[in-house]
């Protein structure tokens, strides 16, 4: 394990730092470099720093929570984005103690359980009838999507954070050195791996490798994307989603740390340096590239992709050319999760537990909800009209929308 990592296991969750040590020192020294650190050393900024106040608004949607469940003790200060994944009528969601549970959907009934001592931080992966979950330790567990019995384990060398991407056949498993590593998905034997170097410094986390026909699809930390063929991990092609570019190594941080989206066969990707761009899947050739991105997953609507940023601002974007459609300013420094779509709206986490629906059409407030007093770091997911969202606690809240 490399310095950078063993370092972001014990960093806090908002916006987290990978940080070598010499990185540290030069900021402290030097902090005329270190521009996007003002403020935190005084304390008469603290208001400035505060996270925004909510604003008042006339609700036009209702959401409303239909159950909830306790899958163990949560991620806690990990900066895991440990969420929950929606199969076959199923929501499967992990613990970094309590091991891994599936629920029904609609009911939020438990269909089985599966304890465990292992440090569970990746949200699992489910396809082909496997669920399969990484651990801080760098150990991978899969299991019967069915009954949730224990199929087969393997051990990677660095803690992975990611939940695996399972399909044709195998179980796909990034981990946080930068290695993907491709497990058959019957009998656990490993069939390829692929490594791509970690910058210095990077943005905490790093998300679930994409499925194609044939392809992975993988945002890396520099701020590239790649894909690579699923039966042998070579490299099809790579593209800059933005460039590393600046003065250290703080500006030049330009994470792909949200799990790029297949529509089509048109790949959207976005990074923590404010970039989004479209790329023709096949080729690999860029489509367009908008100025407008973040740290985290896209959400994609029928017309319009929406993005958090890193000043935490939601921006709709036109699927068509990546011009912004509008933009929601109003929740700076609320440590937004990614969005998910829920209907006709977007739908973000914050920092105090709250769950904020905006407009697809104009970005304003619909509704708001608070699941609890617990961090949202994970985007919630969303099936059959559900969403689902995890807190950092451990706690599992489904809703409704009505109008």
């Amino acid at each position: 394990m490399n310095a950078a990592s063993k370092l972001s296991n014990i960093r806090p969750p908002a916006r987290q730092l990978v940080v070598r040590v010499s990185v540290l020192v030069l900021c402290a020294t030097a902090l005329v470099g270190c521009s996007t650190m003002k403020g935190w050393f005084s304390s008469d900024k603290k208001k400035a720093a505060a996270p925004a106040a909510l604003v008042e608004f006339q609700p036009s949607a209702q959401p409303s929570r239909i159950w909830s469940a306790n899958v163990g003790n949560g991620e806690g200060k990990i900066g895991a984005r440990q969420g929950p994944v929606i199969a076959n009528g199923k929501v499967f969601a992990a613990a970094v103690k309590g091991g891994v549970h599936a629920y029904d959907l609609q009911s939020g009934a438990k269909v089985w359980s599966y304890p465990s001592k292992l440090r569970l931080t990746g949200g699992p992966g489910v396809g082909e009838g496997v669920v399969a979950v990484g651990s801080l330790d760098g150990d991978v567990v899969a299991l019967d999507a069915d009954t949730g019995s224990e199929k087969w384990t393997a051990k990677l060398g660095n803690e992975i954070i990611a939940a695996p991407a399972v399909g044709m056949g195998m179980v796909f498993v990034r981990s946080n050195d930068g290695r993907i590593t491709a497990f058959d998905a019957a009998s656990g034997e490993r069939r390829w791996f692929w490594n791509h170097d970690v910058p210095m410094l990077s943005v905490r986390g790093n998300d679930t490798p994409v499925l194609g026909p044939g392809y992975l699809f993988v945002g890396n930390d520099d701020g590239t994307v790649v894909a690579l063929s699923a039966n042998d991990g070579r490299p099809l092609w790579e593209e800059s989603v933005a460039q590393q570019e600046g003065r250290t190594e703080l500006s030049r941080m330009a994470d792909v740390d949200g799990a790029p989206v297949l529509d089509g066969t048109s790949l959207y990707a976005t990074s923590y340096k404010g970039k989004t761009i479209a790329i023709d899947a096949p080729s690999g050739q860029p489509m367009w590239i908008s100025d407008h991105g973040g740290p985290g997953r896209i959400g994609v609507g029928p017309n319009v992709l929406v993005v958090s940023d890193s000043a935490d601002k939601v921006v709709g974007l036109y699927k068509t050319g990546g011009s912004a459609m509008w933009t929601q300013p109003a929740m700076t420094r609320r440590n937004l999760t990614a969005p998910a779509i829920q209907g006709d709206y977007a739908v973000v986490g914050d920092l105090d537990g709250y769950l904020h629906w905006l407009s697809l059409d104009t970005g304003e407030f619909a509704a708001r909800t608070r699941v609890g007093r617990d961090r949202l770091l994970s985007a919630p997911r969303v099936a059959d009209g559900i969403l689902v969202v995890q807190d950092v606690g451990g706690k599992l809240s489904a809703y409704r929308l009505g109008q």
